[in-house]
């Protein structure tokens, strides 16, 4: 991610969270995926259960030392500001 880029760069942060449902999450994910697809990586939803998130990455991201730094603070941080009832979020590669 370009080091000029930030969350607040990419989603606006709610007064009031949306509810906790695949489409919500889906829809934040779409908001992100054009800086992941930028360094030939992808996001998806794999499954959302009981609070909890679990998360595809793909391409160039799968294998990219920064993943981990760039999945934990940018994709995390957005679904937890902007969708309430999110326990955990795992990652699947």
């Amino acid at each position: 991610m370009d080091q000029t880029q930030n969350r607040s760069d990419i989603g606006k942060n709610p007064a009031v969270k949306k509810p906790a449902t695949a489409e919500n999450i889906r829809e934040i994910l779409e908001k992100v995926r054009p800086y992941i697809q930028m360094h030939g990586g992808d996001v998806n939803l794999s499954s959302f259960k009981e609070g909890v998130v679990t998360l595809i990455i793909s391409g160039a991201c799968a294998h990219c030392e920064m993943a981990d730094m760039t999945y934990n603070t940018l994709i995390a941080g957005l679904l937890r500001d902007e969708v309430s009832g999110i326990k955990e979020i795992l990652i699947e590669k």
